[in-house]
């Protein structure tokens, strides 16, 4: 019977040009009898023999160009049959009870879109939470609760619930589709959860080759770009443009007078930090798409 349970999961892996290391740490914690699936989201995955000659479940495909977080992850759950999908980042180690517990959510007689994982104590960033602050904690089940948001690094999905396995919003490149999917499955009357036993070792921000410290100031820039973008785009999607207006519209001026602030100061490093918070909010807030990139 557990057997069976696992097969109806596929692990969908999405990398970018991911450390070599960090991608093998990840494989290694992950049950060997569980189809595994890597998503390059580019035209070429370099140590590909080399990782499918070591794992007899894991199979390999490119998307031909980076499409971003959920453009990638949606390009993955198309190619899968599984009932269940676990969206993990490459940058994470499973617990070795993690498999064996995922199993009591793989039944048709649980209700749910999504679940998420918990971290060990001892690391500092949340997992899930709620878009009212004052809403009560609401226990499911002993490992359970019912939450509004679940941290994206790690997910659980019932593909059921999603028409030609089309998860993600793919006009957001990166940074808040946690929240924007979380929201749209509640809004479609499902239902969100974070489990207190799926535990995992998130590294953050190691997922990809802009971890590589030579590319640390790009990289920054693209977060920055990308975080601001997102975020009006999220509340505009989600409530209304003058919601996102009120949200985000004096946060991007005190980006724009920091901008003026540091280059009188000839701080190119906190101008730049401005300039691309700036940019994303401004590109959002005029209907531009994520457009920005970090080049090759």
């Amino acid at each position: 019977m557990n057997k069976n349970l696992l097969s109806e999961l596929t692990v969908v892996i999405l990398t970018y040009r991911t450390n070599r290391e960090i991608l093998s740490n990840c494989l290694k914690s992950l049950d060997e009898k569980v189809k595994v699936k890597i998503i390059e989201n580019s035209e070429n995955f370099e140590n590909e023999k080399e990782f499918i000659n070591k794992y007899s479940n894991l199979t390999i495909e490119c998307t031909g160009k980076n499409l971003g977080f959920g453009g990638g992850n949606n390009f993955g759950f198309k190619k899968i049959n599984t009932k269940f999908v676990l969206a993990l980042s490459p940058d994470t180690i499973c617990d070795k009870n993690f498999f064996e517990n995922i199993k009591s959510y793989l039944k048709d007689s649980l209700e749910f879109s999504l679940i998420g994982v918990s971290y060990y104590q001892n690391e500092p960033f949340p997992t899930y939470g709620y878009f009212n602050k004052s809403k009560k904690i609401e226990i499911s089940t002993d490992s359970l609760i019912e939450v509004d948001w679940i941290a994206g690094c790690a997910m659980l999905i019932n593909l059921d619930k999603y028409e030609n396995n089309k998860v993600f919003d793919e006009n957001i490149f990166i940074y808040f589709e946690d929240f924007d999917i979380c929201l749209q499955a509640i809004k479609n009357g499902g239902k969100v959860f974070s489990s207190k036993i799926l535990l995992i070792k998130h590294l953050g921000n190691k997922g990809s080759v802009a971890a590589d410290p030579n590319f640390k100031e790009i990289a920054q820039n693209f977060k920055d770009w990308h975080w601001t973008w997102s975020q009006f785009y999220f509340y505009k999607k989600n409530y209304s443009y003058f919601h996102a207006l009120r949200k985000c519209f004096f946060k991007m001026i005190k980006n724009l007078m920091k901008m003026f602030f540091y280059k009188l100061l000839s701080n190119n490093s906190s101008f730049n930090n401005s300039k691309y918070r700036f940019l994303g909010f401004f590109n959002s807030m005029i209907g531009k798409k994520s457009y920005y990139r970090i080049e090759d």
